[in-house]
């Protein structure tokens, strides 16, 4: 999981320069992008497989079950193609975009383990490739989130907030779940970091007993 320092707006993610970088960050997304295509077929036949399993029952609770399980399925499907599609080289309208996105997280992954999601996002554009690496980076934030902020504990929310300030977006991935210390480590720190700079970002993240709070700030311009 990402970790982070105990001080408030600990930077976890600076861009640096560097003739690799882009491509280094696009060898990465090809590998997601690849890892998403072949889940999401999973997916499907993993959906279709139950269905089959299970449609000679006659037990009605199994059938609801079933029902639940299936659509939980189809609901991860629609998160993985919405993270596989091509980046777009044009602009893209970001509110349309991440709401899409937060919805797809919050039927997907946080709906089912009890958490509510609440969504803020201004209106305006960035360029579609942008667009991409940041849902990458949001639904990594998201699912951590998810697995680890919430241990034994009911009420959980995840507060996604996207504004523009200064020729820049501000995308925040807040918790109210157990607080986070440690630092940035494993394959989805490394990919996070990747990503970052790929799109010139920065990280910042605070930690306290009242959850943890992620911030993305991304340059507008492409």
């Amino acid at each position: 999981m990402l970790g982070f320092g105990s001080r408030p707006n600990d930077n976890i993610a600076q861009p640096h320069q560097g003739a690799n970088i882009d491509e280094q960050a696009n060898d990465w997304e090809l590998v997601l992008r690849e890892s998403h295509h072949r889940m999401k077929n999973t997916l499907t036949l993993l959906g279709a497989s139950v269905r089959r399993d299970f449609a000679r029952s006659g037990s009605t609770d199994l059938s609801v079950a079933v029902d639940r399980f299936e659509g939980r399925v189809v609901a991860f499907g629609r998160l993985y193609r919405l993270l596989s599609d091509d980046a777009d080289s044009s602009r893209l309208p970001v509110a349309a975009f991440f709401e899409t996105l937060c919805g797809a997280l919050s039927e997907a992954i946080l709906e089912p383990a009890g958490i509510r999601c609440e969504a803020a996002i201004e209106d305006g554009t960035l360029a579609g490739w942008k667009c991409h690496r940041l849902a990458l980076m949001l639904t990594e934030l998201v699912t951590n989130a998810a697995k680890h902020a919430f241990p034994n504990r009911s009420g959980g929310i995840i507060r996604i907030q996207i504004a523009a300030r200064e020729g820049c977006w501000h995308c925040t991935v807040a918790d109210n779940g157990a607080g986070v210390t440690g630092s940035l480590q494993g394959t989805g720190g490394r990919i996070m970091e990747g990503l970052a700079r790929s799109i010139r970002a920065q990280v910042h993240g605070e930690a306290s007993r009242s959850g943890t709070r992620v911030t993305i700030v991304v340059p507008a311009l492409d």
